[in-house]
């Protein structure tokens, strides 16, 4: 299979505990579940609050900045029949103030320019008519 033939992307898959924040995503806002009980915020989103247990939760609008965490710059694409045309990509963790930690991908500027505690703001990426997804950009970089 040539790179012109790329297979699809793997694609997340809401299920009933995430839904709501693709559903946010495609409106072009970052949301995380936050314990009505506690107020402990959580991601990737699930059913009960890590904390306390509850199920009470509600979305909290994240404000879209962070800071980078930690990252890898892919440079071998695995399988190659999907990521061939993607390299070289950065994989992040972006710390939100919101107090997640989200994985994600750092886009608009080198891959190799990437480094710890960079301060970064969310963009969102249409990938399919019903996923949308947020990654980050260095803070003031240009779409």
């Amino acid at each position: 299979m040539s790179a012109a033939e790329a297979m699809p992307h793997p694609m997340p898959v809401p299920d009933s505990d995430s839904a709501p924040f693709w559903d946010a995503c495609r409106k072009r806002e970052l949301r995380v579940p936050r314990c009505l009980d506690c107020g402990t915020t959580r991601f990737p989103p699930h059913g009960h609050c890590p904390r306390c247990g509850s199920a009470k939760h509600d979305w909290l609008k994240c404000a879209g900045r962070g800071r980078v965490y930690s990252w890898i710059v892919v440079v071998q694409p695995i399988p190659k029949e999907v990521f061939a045309n993607d390299v070289p990509y950065v994989v992040a963790l972006v710390d939100l103030p919101e107090g997640v930690r989200i994985p994600t991908n750092i886009v608009g500027c080198d891959p190799h320019a990437v480094k710890a505690d960079m301060a970064v703001e969310v963009v969102f990426e249409d990938v399919s008519p019903t996923i949308t997804l947020p990654k980050f950009r260095p803070v003031g970089a240009k779409a």
